[in-house]
Parts: structure tokens; C-alpha cells; sequence
């Protein structure tokens, strides 16, 4: 339906580690052959007052803007970047660059709005710059984490939603379950909430990443205790398992190698992760760097900060 011009919200609710990414994941598999825009939108419990915060994140790695760039270049990334998709660059560009903290004393006017005036007008420049990407293919909108949304963003996003009906977008926003329903009252929009999975349901992932093959009785019940039918505790619980050194191929079954520890599982995701990086060696620093940094990063910044070589 939205890529057919009939634009489509959906709002998918889920606990962490409930399958929500994962969702979005085999979304953009699934769409990787066919053309279209994709926008992704990261919220962040150390952003939720900081006014447009995923936006602005968006803009910045739509058009490679650095913050460590010197000023003008930093412009021409954001004039290429909106190059097409507004009708008053003039009026644009120092708005959207007012937004994103760029300067651009000496190439256009400064921004003389009042405060209320000067979001409104940001507010129909950045529904105008999706509305043109629209015409050229669809558009993929995925709002990741939409309950530490801040404010501005919300107000701007309910905007958006109602405004796509007529056009080929779909919005995607992952929220936990205590996020807010947005869009109720949308006919274009759908609700969707994802369960923890049946103890069989999570036998069944164990399964496949097994190669099929049966863990030991004990150690298959561990795993599907302390998980607790969350897909991603299953299956980095089970890496763990697999990786661990615990299991042994003989006659073509997987058995203990000796007895199950009372630790062999780890209780939690990050102890499970940890463990994990702890048999990595020589890339743990550098996962711990990436961690620190954020979500996404460069390669050269990633060098920079390990002062590893390449």
C-alpha cells in the first residue's frame, strides 16, 4: 500500500531484546533489491530533552556532516544534501543550518524569526524535503526507541504521520510497551505487539542454530529458564553455549564435556556479551571502543580513537 502511494504508519511495541530490531532488520533484507529511500531515526534516553535530537542525527549522516569539519564544508554537505527537495534554498538552508548549529555567516542571511514562527517554518521545510524524496521513490521512515522521543521530535513526527497518507512512505516506530499509542486516531495506521516466545517457539531457535542438533537435556533447560521466551537472550545465550567449550561432538551428538558449571549460562545479556568478547581477544578493546562511541561510527574516527593500525 505505500509504495503504491498510500502511505502507512505502523507502531510495533515489544520489550528490549523482544525481536523489534530484528523486525526492521529482515525489512530492509527483504527491500534490499528494490528502490527506495530509507531514513533512520535513533531516540535516546540521553537525548529525550534534546529538542529534534533524531532528526538532527539523521541530517548529520544523510548529508556526512561532521562536526570536526571546518564550517563551509559542513555547508556544502548540507546544500548537496537538500539540493532538489526545497523550493527556497535561500530561506532553507540557513534554517535547516541553524538547526543543525552550522554557521553560515558571509554565504546567507541570518535566520530573523521568532522562536514559535522559526519551528513552524523548520517543521514544513523538513515535511517539504520528505514529500520530495517521496516523488522520486518510496520512502522507508524507521523511528527506533519512539519512548525516549523528545517533545519537538513527537510533535513533528505526529505531523509527519498524518501527512504521508497521500504518499508512497512508510513509517515504521519501535517503542517499549510502556511507550504511548501516537497515532491512534489514524486511519492509516496499525498496531502491532510482539510476545515472549513459548518455551517451544524457543526450542525451535536453539534448533536451528544447533544445525539441528539436540543440546544436552540439562543445558537445553538452562538456556530456556534463564532466557525466559526472549529471542535475543536465546540466541546470544546459546552463541555462548556453542562457544563456550562446555559441548562435544560424539557420534554425531553434541554432549558435555564434563559437568555443566552452575555459571556455564550467563544470567544476562551483557554478562553473555562479555563472555563472548572475553574468548575475542584481540577485538575486544576495539568493541568497547565502538560501544562508547555510539550506534554508528567511522572507520577513521574507530582507528582514531583505538590507536590501533588500519
Amino acid at each position: 500500500l505505500a509504495a503504491s502511494g498510500e502511505g502507512q504508519v505502523v507502531e510495533l511495541f515489544g520489550e528490549a531484546g523482544i525481536g523489534k530490531s530484528r523486525i526492521l532488520q529482515e525489512l530492509r533484507q527483504h527491500l534490499k533489491d528494490e528502490a527506495h529511500t530509507r531514513l533512520r531515526y535513533y531516540c535516546s534516553p540521553y537525548h529525550v530533552e534534546t529538542a529534534l535530537y533524531p532528526v538532527t542525527d539523521q541530517l548529520l549522516r544523510a548529508g556526512d556532516i561532521r562536526r570536526t569539519d571546518p564550517p563551509d564544508r559542513q555547508l556544502d554537505c548540507l546544500e548537496q544534501l537538500l539540493a532538489g527537495s526545497t523550493k527556497y534554498p535561500n530561506e532553507a538552508i540557513p534554517l535547516i543550518a541553524a538547526l543543525l548549529s552550522i554557521p553560515t555567516e558571509g554565504r546567507y542571511p541570518k535566520v530573523d524569526l521568532m522562536a514559535q514562527k522559526q519551528k513552524t517554518r523548520t517543521f514544513e521545510l523538513l515535511i517539504e524535503q520528505l514529500e520530495a524524496l517521496a516523488r522520486s521513490q518510496p520512502v522507508l521512515m524507521l523511528l527506533e526507541d519512539a519512548h525516549f522521543l523528545d517533545p519537538t521530535s513527537a510533535e513533528l513526527f505526529d505531523q509527519i504521520a498524518g501527512r504521508i497518507r497521500q504518499l508512497p512512505v512508510l513509517l515504521i516506530a519501535t517503542s517499549r510497551p510502556e511507550g504511548a499509542v501516537r497515532w491512534s486516531g489514524f486511519p492509516h495506521a496499525t498496531f502491532l505487539t510482539l510476545n515472549r516466545l513459548s518455551r517451544a517457539q524457543a526450542a525451535s531457535i536453539i534448533a536451528a542454530m544447533t544445525g539441528g542438533k539436540q543440546l544436552p537435556a540439562e543445558v537445553l533447560d538452562q538456556i530456556l529458564s534463564k532466557t525466559e521466551g526472549v529471542p535475543l537472550f536465546v540466541e546470544e545465550l546459546t552463541k555462548v553455549v556453542l562457544e563456550s567449550g562446555l559441548l562435544q561432538m560424539r557420534d554425531g551428538e553434541l554432549v558435555l564435556a564434563g559437568p555443566l558449571p552452575p555459571l556455564a549460562v550467563p544470567a544476562t545479556l551483557h554478562d553473555s556479551l562479555m563472555a563472548r568478547l572475553d574468548r575475542l581477544d584481540s577485538i575486544r578493546d576495539v568493541a568497547q571502543v565502538g560501544a562508547v562511541i555510539g550506534r554508528e561510527f567511522t572507520h577513521e574516527l574507530l582507528a582514531a580513537a583505538t590507536g590501533l593500525p588500519e
